[in-house]
């Protein structure tokens, strides 16, 4: 299973996770943009992620191009929505060129979504807060989980306004298509 942000980039392993079946379990929450200098931040990245067209069985697929330390990688993800929270994630590296001949794929009406990542960790578990360029109010916090009823610690350092777990408009695509948060956010607790 393919994470961003893995512990074992630190070599920590703490994910005991069966990769045979490849699932991602996921909670996010709406957050307000928090200074960044404050956290114990691991990794920053900038990512330009792109829908590409629904794959066999109805699974979202996506392209990345990401850019860390000035270097840039490419991914290709396949992901079957198994709950709001549980996902089977395929996720491989891809070279340029694959990048540039997925690309041509692109899901008509979805925008591609850029977003800057910083990755941390808070009490031993891997936080990831995604930035968009449309906001300096609002950010959107994830953390992927070895079981769906995992105790969460919540960062004491960033205030989360609340969970967005499986609301559609807090989804990355969605976000990017609407180029703002819901109107009906205004960072209030």
């Amino acid at each position: 299973m393919g994470y961003l942000c893995p512990f074992e980039t630190l070599s920590i392993n703490i994910w005991s996770v069966d990769t045979t079946e490849n699932l991602e379990i996921e909670r996010k929450f709406l957050v307000r943009y928090p200074d960044t200098a404050i956290l114990d931040t691991r990794r920053t990245v900038s990512i330009l992620q792109t829908y590409l067209s629904d794959g066999e069985n109805g699974s979202q697929r996506r392209v990345r191009r990401i850019t860390e330390n000035g270097e840039v990688s490419y991914t290709y993800t396949e992901k079957v929505f198994r709950s709001a929270v549980v996902r089977e994630e395929n996720e491989r590296t891809i070279t340029a060129g694959e990048y540039s001949e997925l690309i041509k794929q692109a899901k008509e009406g979805f925008a591609p979504v850029n977003k800057t990542r910083y990755c941390f960790d808070y009490l031993g578990q891997w936080f990831e807060l995604d930035t968009y360029s449309f906001s300096k109010e609002l950010a959107i916090m994830e953390l992927e989980l070895r079981r769906e009823d995992q105790h969460i610690f919540l960062p004491d350092n960033i205030s989360v306004i609340r969970e967005v777990t499986g609301e559609h408009a807090y989804s990355n695509s969605a976000l990017a298509n609407a180029g703002a948060f819901p109107a009906d956010e205004k960072g209030e607790c």
